[in-house]
């Protein structure tokens, strides 16, 4: 529809809570904003309640050096990124990369990463570093022994070799054979890549097909094909296939930087909660950019395609945070930061009000940390049965036990989530394969349909777009307050009885964000009382520039009421818009609307307003109103 000339006023006022969704491509180290007061990366402080002994053991190989020893932008990968150190510095480099603020790692730290997640319970405050050792065999003996990609060894080798055992062969030699029983954990760094980070880069992102793959990036031994099977998709070069996956035994390669990730596999025992989003039938993710245990693990500066480069200073050097279901689980979260309710339970007390800080931060004072609803009774899930094969954004089998409402700022570790909102999901007590792979958090999204936009361009220039199975799905997930915000501001569950709102957000002094959500039950509405009355004056001039009419909603009932408003003007070329459908009254209180009246510039006549609120609780309570409206100067 075109805009009337005459219509002098906006006809919407500006949105409250716009999303602003960023792309992980586009963000680099200045899109970083520390948490106010908080200094997580000092290595003197001390956590309180579990310190992580960790040894980093330094290895390398015939065939492959460590990348950082090599002239800057000399291998084939184009790493490294900085001028080369000795080899004998290596150990040390890494441990100080990873476990000291400094210049290269931009400040950020693996104890810094725990310590703002545990608020300091949890921590690495130093990183002893053994090695270099040679390795007894090549890379590829190891790089070769997964992902069906044996038949790639290379004539005269074998290619069935574990990593770890021959790692800790040479360390107990060097360092005595009580050496590992210091430690919680051995972080063994390896010469060369992380596969994971450059099978796609180096595989179809660089070469047209299989066959277009060169000698060098090939099999040495020339009787065999120049590429490779891997994990997710049918090819990608040798060169890239024969590195080794990282592992939460815990393995990692110099390049793409997880090691929070496998970490916490190793010491918290928590699973992937991840997808293959390249091969068809595709399955939505899980969690996506919103959780370290899923591809938010790919969160920083350049995103999912700039995994490769060494030191690991881009894409997974700044993962995303813990989502509420694991911080519960590990006791993170004091009693009383989260408010426990059930399905049941909401249906007798009716709607439930709850202020919610940001994840980063400890709960202001009055707020919350999340909310969970315990979907109780003899079946919990009753979302009704999908197939997965037909339907990609099936959750799988219906075995979600609780919902969990909780805060994302883009602050800390969070800086490179793609967007603030509120965070809703669906939750497993237990983990399971029942989405077609392993997982324990289903976020619900609020844009699910296809994001549209392009993973990726061929050498022949042909644009890739994401599937609708790719993580970045979920950039757009979060929910909103108020109107025209670009997202969504409720979520209703019709199977399970349940309806989410997001009413209002606001920041501190500091600049943090809380937001104030809702829930109810569709099967009560609590033995509170409900009432509503609306008031606002009888006439309201309106001059060529538009002007805000207040409402006020009275709480005429008992309890805490959220109430659904809403303003008309039938007069032709009059507008009334609101900045918000929501609002939260206490019972006997009362909350103020305003309501933006636009008019034509040559408007002569009155015309008339009606303001409607109804609860949320009872929906047959209700109040009407309405003013008459005049042309003012």
């Amino acid at each position: 529809m075109l805009a009337r000339p005459d219509l002098q006023a906006p006809e919407a006022p500006t949105a409250i809570d716009p999303r602003r969704v960023q792309d992980q491509d586009t963000m680099t180290w200045d899109d970083y904003r520390p948490i106010p007061g908080t200094k997580w990366a000092d290595p003197s402080l001390k956590p309180t309640a579990r310190t992580l002994r960790v040894a980093l053991v330094a290895v390398d190989f015939e065939d492959q050096p460590f990348v950082i020893t090599l002239p800057k932008h000399s291998d084939l990968f184009g790493n490294p990124q900085v001028d080369p150190i000795a080899r004998d510095a290596v150990p040390r480099f890494y441990a100080d990369f990873w476990g000291k603020p400094g210049t290269l790692n931009h400040g950020h730290t693996i104890h810094e990463y725990w310590m703002e997640q545990s608020r300091g319970r949890v921590g690495i405050p130093a990183i002893d570093a053994y090695g270099p050792y040679r390795m007894p065999r090549k890379l590829f003996q190891y790089g070769l022994n997964e992902h069906n990609q044996e038949v790639g060894c290379p004539t005269g080798h074998t290619c069935t070799h574990r990593m770890e055992p021959d790692v800790d062969e040479l360390w107990t030699k060097a360092a005595g054979a009580d050496i590992k029983h210091k430690y919680d954990i051995v972080l063994r760094i390896y010469a060369g890549y992380d596969e994971t980070s450059v099978w796609q880069e180096f595989g179809e992102m660089k070469f047209k097909s299989k066959e277009d793959i060169p000698p060098e990036w090939g099999n040495p031994d020339t009787t065999k094909p120049r590429w490779l099977p891997t994990r997710y998709v049918p090819w990608t070069s040798w060169k890239a296939g024969a590195q080794q996956w990282g592992l939460s035994s815990v393995r990692q390669g110099e390049s793409s930087g997880t090691i929070t990730h496998e970490i916490a596999h190793f010491a918290f025992q928590t699973g992937d909660n991840n997808n293959n989003p390249y091969v068809a039938p595709y399955r939505r993710v899980g969690s996506g950019p919103w959780d370290i245990m899923d591809r938010g693990s790919f969160n920083g500066p350049g995103g999912p395609h700039k995994r490769w480069v060494v030191p690991a200073a881009a894409g997974a050097s700044m993962p995303a945070g813990f989502m509420l279901r694991n911080r519960i689980r590990y006791g993170w979260l004091p009693s009383g930061q989260v408010l426990l309710l059930t399905r049941s339970g909401l249906a007798q007390s009716g709607l439930a009000v709850a202020t919610i800080t940001a994840r980063a931060v400890d709960p202001r004072p009055g707020q919350l940390a999340g909310v969970t609803v315990t979907l109780d009774g003899d079946v919990q899930d009753r979302t009704p049965r999908c197939e997965m094969t037909l339907d990609a954004l099936c959750a799988g089998d219906p075995l979600f036990n609780f919902y969990s409402i909780e805060v994302v700022q883009r602050i800390g570790y969070d800086s490179f989530t793609p967007d603030n909102g509120v965070l809703i999901a669906k939750n497993k007590n237990v983990e399971s394969r029942s989405c077609g792979y392993n997982c324990f958090t289903w976020v619900i999204d609020a844009h699910p349909e296809d994001i549209k936009l392009p993973d990726f361009t061929r050498p022949d220039g042909s644009v890739v777009m994401r599937t609708i199975a790719d993580y970045r799905q979920l950039n757009d997930a979060l929910f909103h307050a108020g109107l025209r915000s670009g997202s969504q501001y409720e979520w209703k569950d019709e199977p399970n009885r349940l309806h989410f709102y997001v009413i209002e957000s606001r920041r501190d002094d500091a600049g943090i964000l809380s937001y104030t959500v809702a829930v109810r039950s569709l099967d009560g509405i609590g033995g509170l009382r409900r009432g509503v009355q609306v008031e606002m004056d009888e006439t309201f001039p309106i001059g060529p520039a538009g002007e805000n009419v207040m409402v006020t909603v009275r709480n005429t009932g008992t309890g805490t009421d959220l109430f659904r408003v809403s303003a008309d003007v039938q007069d032709q070329g009059w507008t009334a818009a609101l900045t918000n459908a929501l609002v939260v009254v206490n019972g006997g209180q009362t909350a103020t609307v305003s309501v933006r009246i636009a008019r034509p510039a040559s408007a002569t006549r009155p015309a008339s307003l009606a303001f409607t609120a109804t609860s949320e609780n009872d929906p047959s309570k209700k109040s009407t109103v309405t003013a008459a409206l005049t042309a003012g100067r």
